[in-house]
């Protein structure tokens, strides 16, 4: 990948996944600090934070992807010859790529329904369709993350603490 479009990716993904958790820490102290001053929480602080959780895992998702983080089951890698690891890695990004695809489709179709159906969040009536939406975006721009690195030549820089 490019090494400018990588920065986009880091800058908006990081940014997003950061403002998110950031919002679920100001949240969570003034609903507990509003719970012990003052003897009463913010209502509906529990479905801002699922809403929250959702933007952070789906944002932080193409960044792991990108970096190569997530947890690899490596116990074959000494035996198995360097080509041999190279193609297995081609076909599982193509593997993983493929079923972010259809995740994606399949979130953004769940999110249309509900744009049509006007569901909502049962205590403050939020609108899910644009986080189902957004989810389907993001697991669509993390399953072009992997099909990149399928054909990529570059190394694969799975970080270490995430290799077993």
């Amino acid at each position: 990948m490019g090494d400018k479009l990588k920065k986009i990716l880091e800058i908006l993904c990081g940014t997003l996944s950061g403002l998110a958790l950031f919002a679920i820490m100001v949240l969570t102290f003034l609903d507990v600090s509003g719970r012990k001053i003052l003897s009463h929480s913010i209502t509906g602080s529990l479905e801002l934070t699922e809403l929250l959780m959702v933007v952070v895992i789906f944002g932080a998702l193409p960044l792991v992807s990108l970096k190569g983080e997530h947890v690899v089951f490596d116990s074959l890698d000494v035996v198995l010859p360097r080509l041999v690891r190279k193609i297995q890695q081609g076909l599982v990004h193509l593997a993983c790529a493929a079923l972010l695809f259809g995740l994606a489709y399949l979130m953004w179709q769940t999110g249309g329904e509900f744009a049509v159906t006007g569901e909502t969040t049962a205590q403050l009536k939020i609108t899910k369709a644009p986080f189902i939406q957004g989810m389907g975006v993001l697991c669509g721009l993390t399953g072009l993350v992997h099909l990149v690195k399928a054909f990529w030549s570059g190394e694969e820089s799975a970080s270490e603490g995430g290799t077993l």
